[in-house]
C-alpha cells in the first residue's frame, strides 16, 4: 500500500509555481474506502519511476500515519510499486511505476475502513505499509532526476467532503512572510463573508494568504435580515487575554449589534458574559449579527467596528453594507445560508411564567402551593411537610436536612420563611434557618407543573467535625410501589438500595412511587445544567460527593421507606459553606387523559394513506427521510414537510417531528459559529466518529448518532 522512509530524504515545501493547483469535486464519488480526497496527476512519457510533487496543504494533523495508494485511472488497477520519499502537511513526494503512459493516476492519500454502527461509528484510517518490489526500490537512485508528473487537481469525493477555501493550509513559509510583512502589528484582522465560515484554529487558510489581512468588510444584504458576518483574529506576538467589542453605527440602519462569542442569553435566560482568548499563532473566530430595520432605504451604509483586545492596541474595521430593495421574510431565517437563526440563540422564549395547557395558575394559602392536581405544603425551613397527589399523601413526615456529630443531631434554634416571588407560574420561597452551629439558607423555586428546584446552603460558625449531613425524603410505604434510577432498573421497588456516585454516569436521580402518586428526586450542584451520559464535563457536584463519600440509600424503617442522600462524615472550618442543591417533581403531572387510549403512533415516513390504514393517528417521523433528513434539524426541506402534515391534517392525522436537542447534525449550516462559542454547545471529547467528522471537526467533540443514506451521504 505504500512506503519506508528513504535516506535521500529534502525538505519538502510547496513554491510558488505549485499556489494554483485546482481544487475540485470528482464527477462521480469512487468507492469511500479509499478516502474522500484524491490528486489527479498526468504521466506523459513512459518511465519506470516518475515523481509527483503534491503541494496538498492538508489539516489532518499527521499524514505520514495515512497510506497513499496510486490507482492507474484507466484501468481502475492499483499501482503496487509506490514509494513515499517525503510526506509532510504542506507536501507530499511520491514514486510510482506507472502503467498507462501517456495518462492519468489517482493519488489517494486518506484511505480509511469504517464500522457503521449508528450509535457507535468508527473510523480507521489506513497506515502506511509498503507494497513495492525491492528490485524496483533499489532501482531508484536520484529522486531529482526522475521525470516529474504533472499535477492536475486536488478532488474531493463530494461537494459535503471538499477542504477548500477555508481548509487549505498557508505553509509555514507563507505564514512567516505574512508576518514579517506586519511586523508592526501585535495581531492580524481577517474579516470575512458568512459563506466562508472560519474553520481552522491551529492554521491559516490559503485564502487569508493571498487576500491579506484587512481592516474594512463589505457585505450584500435585505432590509429587515438579521445579518451575519464573522473577523477572524490572528495574534502574532503573544496570547491574548480578552477582547472587548465596540460598534459606531455611523449610517448603519439596525435596532441590535452583538458578538455571540462574547455574550448572549444562556439557556436559563440568564446574561452570558464570556472572555475571548486567543493563543499566539492560532486563530480565533469572532462571529457577529446585527437586525436591519426593514423601513430602511435601499442603498449603501457605513458602521465601525472596534476590536480592542486587553492590553494590546484597538484596530478599526470599516463595515459597509448594501441594501437591495427586497424585503426579506423572518429576517432570513427560510434561507439558512444566511445563518440569521444565530439570533436564536439569544432567545428567551419559553423562559417565562406562561402558563401551557393543561396546566393552571399556582395558587397559594398560607405556606401550601397548590398545581395541576397536586399541593406542596412548605414548613419554616423552605422544605416540604406535606405534599399530596390529589387525595394521596406522600410523604410519611416532613423532608429535611440533618447534620449529626459524635453528640447526636444538631436541630435548629429557629427558622424563617418569606415569600420572595409569587406568579401565576412560579412560587418562590427563601427561608434562613440558624443554630450554634450553622446559618442555612433554603431556596425553594416552584413552577407551574410541579417541578421544585432546591438550593441550600450551610454556611458553618465554628470548626467542627460532622459525623454526616444528610437528605431524607421519607415516603409511606404503600405510596412507594414502584422505584426507577439511580442504576435501579424501573420495577417494583427493592427492599434496599444503594447507590454511589460515578463521574462516568449520569444517573444521580431517582423515582419512587405509584400510579396515582409518587416523587422524583435529583441531586445536584449549584449550576443549572443538563448532563445527558455521563458527569464528567461539569464534575460531580463536590459537596454531595465529599471526595467518595458520598452517595444515596434507600431503605424501610417500619411503614416509611427513606431515600436518604449522605454527604459522609467532614470536618467543616469556620465560615466555610456547602451547597446542597436538589430538585423534586411531584407525579402524576396531569391527569390521564382518556383519549391517550386511542392514540395509535406510526413511527416511520410512510404515505398518508399507509398510517389510515394501519388504524394509528399519529405519526412520528424521525430523522433519515426525505422531508426530515437530518437529525435535530428540520429545517432542510421544510416545503415537503409542510406538504405531508398538511395531508395528514386532512385526514384527521397528528404528526409529530423527531427534533431533540442531544445531538447536532454536521449538515447544521450553523454549525462552524456554534463551534466558535467553544463548549456552550459543543460537547468536549476525544473525536471520531464518521470521517467527516473526524476530517473536519478533527477533535474537541463527542460523536454521537449516525444515520448512512448511501454510500456519498452520512448525517453524522
Amino acid at each position: 500500500m505504500n512506503y519506508m522512509i528513504h535516506t535521500f530524504i529534502s525538505l519538502a515545501i510547496c513554491i510558488s509555481s505549485e499556489l494554483d493547483i485546482p481544487f475540485g469535486v470528482a464527477d462521480s464519488a469512487w468507492k469511500s474506502e479509499l478516502g474522500n480526497h484524491r490528486v489527479r496527476i498526468y504521466v506523459p512519457e513512459k518511465s519506470d519511476a516518475v515523481l509527483a510533487e503534491i503541494c496538498w496543504r492538508r489539516r489532518d494533523p499527521k499524514p505520514e500515519n495515512k497510506a497513499i495508494m496510486v490507482f492507474d485511472a484507466l484501468t481502475g488497477e492499483q499501482i503496487n510499486n509506490v514509494f513515499v520519499s517525503e510526506i509532510n502537511r504542506e507536501l507530499g513526494k511520491i514514486i510510482f511505476q506507472p502503467k498507462t503512459v501517456p495518462g492519468e493516476y489517482y493519488v489517494y492519500y486518506m484511505p480509511y475502513r469504517a464500522n457503521p454502527l449508528p450509535w457507535a461509528y468508527v473510523t480507521e484510517y489506513l497506515i502506511p505499509q509498503s507494497t513495492a518490489d525491492q528490485t524496483w526500490l533499489d532501482s531508484i537512485s536520484n529522486i531529482d532526476n526522475l521525470p516529474k508528473a504533472k499535477i492536475l487537481e486536488i478532488q474531493a469525493r463530494t461537494e459535503f467532503d471538499r477542504f477548500d477555501p477555508m481548509e487549505i493550509i498557508a505553509t509555514e513559509e507563507e505564514v512567516k512572510s505574512l508576518i514579517e510583512s506586519n511586523k508592526d502589528q501585535s495581531y492580524l484582522l481577517f474579516p470575512e463573508d458568512r459563506k466562508y465560515p472560519i474553520r481552522m484554529t491551529d492554521d491559516l487558510p490559503l485564502r487569508w494568504i493571498r487576500s491579506g489581512a484587512k481592516n474594512e468588510f463589505f457585505g450584500e444584504a435585505q432590509r429587515g435580515e438579521f445579518f451575519v458576518f464573522q473577523v477572524g483574529v490572528y495574534p502574532i506576538k503573544s496570547n491574548i487575554e480578552d477582547i472587548d467589542i465596540d460598534f459606531d453605527r455611523l449610517t448603519m440602519p439596525i435596532s441590535d449589534f452583538r458578538c455571540f462569542n462574547k455574550g448572549g442569553i444562556d439557556w436559563l435566560g440568564r446574561p452570558i458574559h464570556k472572555t475571548i482568548s486567543i493563543e499566539a499563532g492560532k486563530v480565533g473566530a469572532l462571529w457577529f449579527g446585527m437586525q436591519i430595520l426593514e423601513d430602511a432605504e435601499p442603498g449603501e451604509y457605513h458602521g465601525k467596528l472596534i476590536i480592542k483586545p486587553k492590553n494590546l492596541p484597538e484596530t478599526s474595521v470599516k463595515i459597509s453594507l448594501k441594501l437591495d430593495e427586497k424585503i426579506i421574510e423572518d429576517h432570513g431565517d427560510n434561507e439558512l445560508w444566511r445563518l440569521a437563526r444565530l439570533r436564536w440563540l439569544d432567545s428567551k422564549i419559553g423562559l417565562d411564567d406562561e402558563i401551557t395547557k393543561p396546566y393552571i395558575p399556582l395558587k397559594i394559602n398560607d405556606k401550601e402551593v397548590e398545581c395541576l392536581g397536586r399541593a406542596v405544603k412548605f414548613a419554616d425551613n423552605g422544605l416540604p411537610e406535606s405534599i399530596k397527589s390529589g387525595s394521596n399523601e406522600i410523604l410519611a413526615k416532613p423532608i429535611s436536612i440533618n447534620i449529626k456529630t459524635e453528640n447526636g443531631l444538631i436541630s435548629s434554634d429557629n427558622s424563617n420563611i418569606t415569600l420572595s416571588k409569587r406568579s401565576n407560574g412560579t412560587i418562590i420561597w427563601d427561608s434562613v434557618s440558624e443554630n450554634e452551629y450553622f446559618t442555612i439558607n433554603c431556596q425553594s423555586k416552584m413552577e407551574f407543573d410541579g417541578f421544585i428546584n432546591f438550593r441550600i446552603s450551610i454556611k458553618s460558625k465554628k470548626n467542627l467535625d460532622v459525623k454526616d449531613i444528610y437528605l431524607d425524603i421519607p415516603i409511606k410505604r404503600e405510596v412507594a410501589v414502584y422505584m426507577m434510577g439511580m442504576g435501579c432498573k424501573g420495577g417494583y421497588r427493592p427492599k434496599d438500595w444503594k447507590w454511589v456516585w460515578d463521574e462516568n454516569l449520569a444517573n444521580n436521580s431517582i423515582w419512587i412511587g405509584d400510579v396515582n402518586a409518587g416523587i422524583y428526586c435529583k441531586l445536584k450542584g449549584t449550576e443549572d445544567i443538563w448532563e445527558l451520559y455521563r458527569l464528567k464535563s461539569d464534575g460531580i457536584p463536590k459537596d454531595w460527593h465529599n471526595g467518595g463519600k458520598g452517595g444515596c440509600r434507600v431503605f424501610e424503617d417500619n411503614d416509611v421507606v427513606v431515600v436518604q442522600a449522605y454527604t459522609g462524615e467532614r470536618n467543616i472550618k469556620d465560615g466555610e459553606k456547602l451547597d446542597l442543591c436538589f430538585s423534586l417533581i411531584i407525579t402524576p403531572l396531569k391527569p390521564l387523559d382518556a383519549s391517550h387510549w386511542n392514540q395509535r403512533y406510526y413511527h416511520a415516513y410512510v404515505p398518508i394513506d399507509t398510517v389510515k390504514q394501519s388504524g394509528a393517528n399519529i405519526i412520528n417521523i424521525h430523522h433519515g427521510n426525505e422531508i426530515n433528513p437530518n437529525i435535530n434539524y428540520p429545517f432542510v426541506v421544510p416545503e415537503k414537510m409542510a406538504e405531508y402534515i398538511k395531508e395528514a391534517h386532512e385526514k384527521d392525522i397528528k404528526v409529530k417531528i423527531y427534533y431533540t436537542i442531544r445531538e447536532l447534525s454536521n449538515y447544521t449550516a450553523e454549525i462552524w459559529a456554534l463551534r466558535s462559542l467553544g463548549y456552550e454547545i459543543f460537547i468536549d471529547g476525544g473525536g471520531g466518529g464518521h470521517s467527516w467528522l473526524c476530517e473536519h471537526l478533527v477533535s474537541h467533540y463527542t460523536p454521537a448518532w449516525h444515520h448512512v443514506f448511501s454510500d456519498t451521504e452520512v448525517d453524522a
